[in-house]
């Protein structure tokens, strides 16, 4: 456990922030998929990839990807069309209580030869690699963009290529979109009308230098500081205004929410709070296409003491931890009177509150980091801290650049 927290609240600071997790594992996949003709800068440090970079230069049968949930759809995908291997992949406790049956089954429909090994529609999974000749797939729309993503990257050396058809409500729309432009960055022609996306068979592409953007989800964290922190300017790099991204909507809803200006200039970005910015009473959001900063944008909202509404959520009760559920528990240490529901949360008022809180982790990175602004507040104690290494290993210390005490209790 650790305690985290400041003196002052004039906080000035320079970052380099690591690469985002969501492009480099999408980049690692087709770089393993197109025999490592990509050079690829800035990738993540996250625990995430470099589970991921480990599982596909790993030759055994058995992969464990531990808490990973982006190498397990990716490489469940994956290896299903590795002829002639056998794998077993399997994961951390939490990960084997992670539904995966939309996409086995969606994979068993295209051909793949995909089973159980424990309970029906989790992990452990046994894959027999085989070559999959149908090119034609319906999937509901309302799941993880990671299905989708999934399918879509080995869509690309399916011999007849793959077309996806999502049923109902799209979620998280922005992700499938990076899969796409990402796609077509490395000269693959995928397209997405509608409900439908293409994605033509693509024996090699050319070789090509990229450089990874740095993680929007891992900026959520100081666009909340810098709302709690009247008289803060920080820079974090690297980031550009035209983003893949989904969660670049950060810009544009702290800017109207929270008074956080945002600007770029040469890969640079710079969060400036404005003093004379006037609050709402309460802030509504809809978060279907950016679910992963809800825990963030909640937790500003208690550090300023308004009230919200934020919907679109459904996806997080999926997650590395019930998310709703631990907000819940969680802000309400804060004195917060939090309502949630299946795809909701709502902050309806505050009680007042004496204690340091000590904050419970859910082995969720996230819920480590969304909490550590409010240290600008007053001091808060955080368990199981270095859960933040699946995304941004090096965290706490830069928060310790920008001048928070962390103390190991």
């Amino acid at each position: 456990m650790i305690q985290i927290s400041r003196s002052n609240t004039n906080i000035k600071g320079d970052l380099q922030i690591t690469g985002s997790k969501s492009e480099s594992n999408r980049l690692l996949l087709l770089n393993q998929l197109f025999n490592h003709v990509l050079k690829l800068e800035n990738i993540s440090n996250s625990e995430d990839s470099q589970l991921m970079q480990k599982a596909l230069s790993n030759p055994t049968d058995t992969i464990d990807i531990h808490h990973a949930g982006t190498a397990m759809r990716f490489l469940t995908a994956y290896y299903s069309i590795q002829e002639g291997r056998i794998i077993t992949l399997t994961g951390s406790d939490r990960m084997r209580q992670r539904p995966i049956g939309v996409l086995v089954d969606a994979l068993r429909n295209l051909g793949a030869d995909i089973s159980y090994i424990e309970n029906e529609g989790y992990p452990p999974l046994k894959i027999v690699g085989k070559k999959i000749s149908n090119s034609v797939i319906t999937i509901p729309a309302n799941v993880s963009s990671q299905y989708i993503t999934a399918l879509m990257l080995i869509g690309t050396q399916l011999e007849n290529g793959l077309t996806i058809t999502l049923e109902g409500k799209i979620i998280s729309i922005p992700y499938i979109q990076m899969s796409i432009q990402l796609l077509s960055r490395i000269g693959v022609n995928a397209e997405m009308i509608s409900q439908e996306i293409k994605v033509p068979y693509t024996p090699k592409i050319e070789k090509k230098t990229l450089q990874v953007e740095s993680d929007w989800s891992s900026a959520s964290y100081y666009y909340s500081l810098v709302a709690l922190s009247p008289a803060s300017q920080i820079s974090i790099s690297t980031y550009y205004k035209d983003s893949l991204q989904g969660d670049s909507a950060l810009e544009n809803i702290y800017k109207d929410n929270f008074g956080v200006t945002s600007f770029f200039e040469n890969g640079k970005l710079t969060l400036k709070n404005n003093p004379e910015f006037i609050h709402k009473d309460t802030i509504t959001l809809d978060l279907n296409y950016t679910p992963d900063i809800a825990q963030t944008i909640a937790a500003t909202c208690v550090g300023l003491g308004l009230k919200c509404h934020l919907t679109g959520l459904e996806t997080l009760k999926i997650k590395e931890t019930d998310r709703l559920q631990a907000l819940q528990n969680e802000l309400t240490k804060f004195g917060a009177i939090v309502v949630i529901t299946n795809d909701s949360l709502t902050i309806k008022g505050y009680n007042i509150f004496e204690e340091t809180p000590v904050l419970a982790t859910y082995n969720d990175h996230r819920m480590a980091m969304c909490m550590a602004p409010l240290a600008v507040k007053f001091p808060i104690q955080i368990e199981n801290e270095m859960v933040v290494e699946k995304s941004y290993p090096t965290f706490w210390q830069n928060w310790q650049q920008l001048g928070f005490d962390i103390k190991h209790l």
